[in-house]
């Protein structure tokens, strides 16, 4: 279900005489200026911008007509970020601009949606050379707008795929590791040598000297590569990258489908791309999520750590667990909880999260999330009966037996647990029962 909200823009994006003109839909103030400079590699900060705009308005898995979806840009210190969402929610890109990429100063912080319009992409395809290229994120001056003013008011669908989406993969690569890293001639070539877009068989990257070898089994040091084809977005951005590295959780023989962060790096700016475990799986059903949002206990935990939150490019969880006065598990178990409210994400190449604020209704990714909304209920008709290391939770007119295991997982009788075997979180009568467990611990 989408969620309809309303943002105004001075006026439309554009390429002009002076530079780039993004223009943005709020912040700490309407339509706010956080940053404004010249980017030092504009042709490359151009590719991966329309590699982001595209991945936002693609469906992956059952094409449809293009969507008209507005990426997310944050503003913070030393860093800009833009990240969306493909419509079929099973990738997600980011393009990180680094201090090297741009000559200028953010001199505020913020997140919000940004206006890429078709006119504007047509700009970004025909930047090139040495063209100076000008960023300003919202206008030079920003005046209260009146029914007689020049304001450009735009009704932008934000679905909550999109907000449960973030909530999940930031959970999800915070278990990635570097698997490979690979020269950019040897990554164009292996980039060639992929499947097509229709293609949606789930292969394996294994790494071979400077380069990637393809195989259709898991095994130790491999990463996942489901739908090869999604990877086109990259494309446009090679012939400015240094490498490509490629991230992904342990894999082992015999293991399941996984996600993987498949990244670009100029050196000036990183373009990334995570994606599903499967092109029909988007982000926003892998439940890796749930547990953080099932909890009680570290919502009081996530309130202080939330408060010492400064827009750090990447979070210091030590000096924040000290400042907080926690230890530092508590302080990531906040900050996977802060992640759900997409107040939180995660970068692979850091190895650390970052600080942004959503331009959405923060309370969606839980309300809106059936398995969870389903776990509240049941608490609340007392249907879970507990026994030990085992449960029984009376749903509708069964029973299911739910199991913990000693990793803190949960097995179940349930239908869902038999189709998944845990592979997209827990189910719902899991759920319940984590959440009267950790009520009576």
């Amino acid at each position: 279900m989408n969620a309809v909200q309303t943002y105004r823009y001075l006026q439309p994006s554009a390429l002009r005489t002076a530079g780039l003109d993004l223009q943005t839909s709020g912040g700490p103030a309407a339509n706010p200026r956080f940053f404004s400079g010249f980017l030092t590699t504009p042709a490359a900060a151009a590719a991966g911008l329309l590699a982001v705009a595209e991945v936002a308005r693609t469906r992956y898995h059952q094409p449809v007509s293009p969507a008209s979806l507005d990426p997310v840009v944050t503003g913070s210190r030393n860093r800009l970020r833009f990240e969306s969402f493909s419509g079929c929610c099973g990738v997600y890109a980011r393009m990180d601009v680094v201090p090297a990429g741009f000559d200028g100063e953010v001199v505020g912080h913020g997140t919000t949606n940004v206006d890429v319009n078709p006119p504007l992409r047509e700009a970004l395809a025909r930047v090139g050379g040495i063209e100076p290229l000008h960023l300003a994120v919202g206008p030079d001056d920003l005046t209260v707008s009146t029914m007689e003013a020049a304001v450009v008011e735009r009704k932008v669908p934000l679905p909550g795929r999109w907000m449960r989406g973030f909530a999940e993969v930031h959970v999800l690569t915070a278990g990635f590791e570097p698997r490979a890293e690979v020269p950019a001639t040897e990554a164009a070539a292996f980039l060639r040598r992929l499947p097509g877009g229709s293609d949606r068989s789930v292969l394996w990257a294994v790494p071979a000297g400077r380069t990637l070898r393809l195989t259709s089994r898991p095994a130790p040091g491999a990463v996942c590569l489901a739908g090869a084809g999604r990877l086109a977005a990259l494309r446009g951005l090679l012939r400015h990258a240094r490498t490509l590295r490629v991230y992904g959780p342990t894999v082992r023989t015999g293991s399941p489908a996984v996600p993987s962060t498949w990244e670009l790096d100029t050196g000036s700016l990183r373009l990334s791309l995570t994606l599903s475990p499967e092109p029909y799986r988007g982000f926003s059903g892998e439940g890796a999520a749930l547990l953080a949002l099932a909890g009680d206990e570290v919502i009081d935990d996530a309130e202080l750590v939330g408060a010492l939150l400064s827009w750090d490019p990447t979070i210091d969880v030590v000096a924040l667990a000290e400042a907080a006065g926690l230890p530092d598990d508590r302080v990531r178990a906040a900050l996977a909880q802060l992640g759900t409210a997409g107040r939180v994400g995660y970068d692979v190449a850091d190895a650390g999260y970052f600080h942004r604020v959503m331009p959405h209704d923060a309370g969606r990714a839980e309300r809106d999330n059936p398995r969870l909304v389903g776990a509240r209920t049941l608490v609340e008709q007392g249907a879970v009966r507990r026994d030990g290391d085992h449960a029984t939770v009376r749903s509708g007119d069964e029973d299911y037996r739910v199991r913990r295991l000693p990793d803190g997982g949960f097995t179940c009788t349930c239908r869902w647990w038999a189709t998944h075997q845990g592979q997209r979180g827990p189910c719902k009568h899991a759920l319940a029962v984590s959440m009267v467990a950790e009520v009576t611990a």
